[in-house]
């Protein structure tokens, strides 16, 4: 990712603007874990008139990502996108930016939780990604670390993976089908509704 010139380059995904009164704008940044962004961004989100609908921060190795989804009038988001234009010329401050817009709602998906804990190895990320993809079954987010148990200096894998599971699914048969596919990859897992 490169730093985004917003005078220079097209933003990606523009829209024209809206009747209706609320535009958003969604911002994605990569820094050094040291500089984070996070406050710097509030600010300007707060200062151009728009609300921070969304945010998401994560330190992933030695970098720290921040994508938040802010909303506003068609000013008060143009008004944001200069100020990050501005932003952008810092050179350790990887910065992209462009026009979203609402979640539609999915009312058929159902969402679930599914968690993970495994002796780490190549790959099972992949498969447990692979067995819900094959059913077209959508990974509304995703975290997933490796670490050195406490206990043992083993080395270990976790993932936890909310699912939106289409409600015309049985979903006992697919708990079924998830947890034989878990027991054949050695993986200790659970599968739940999200309660809120």
């Amino acid at each position: 990712m490169r730093s985004r010139d917003h005078a220079r380059e097209p933003l990606l995904n523009t829209t024209a603007p809206r009747s209706g009164s609320e535009h958003f704008l969604l911002i994605q940044t990569l820094t050094p874990t040291a500089q984070s962004p996070l406050l710097a961004l509030a600010r300007r989100v707060a200062d151009s008139g728009c609300a921070l609908g969304d945010a998401r921060v994560n330190t992933l190795g030695a970098d720290v990502s921040v994508t938040l989804l802010a909303q506003g009038a068609w000013d008060a988001v143009a008004k944001l996108e200069t100020a990050l234009t501005r932003m952008a010329r810092d050179p350790d401050l990887h910065l992209i930016s462009y026009r979203s817009g609402p979640r539609q709602p999915q009312q058929h998906l159902l969402p679930y939780l599914i968690e993970v804990i495994a002796a780490d190895r190549q790959g099972v990320l992949t498969e447990v990604l692979d067995f819900f993809a094959e059913r077209q079954i959508s990974i509304e987010q995703l975290s997933s670390q490796r670490y050195q148990a406490m206990q043992t200096g083993a080395e270990m894998f976790s993932a936890q993976i909310t699912l939106g599971i289409p409600a015309e699914l049985h979903i006992a048969a697919l708990r079924d089908e998830f947890l034989e596919l878990c027991d054949g990859l050695n993986l200790d897992a659970v599968m739940e509704p999200v309660k809120y």
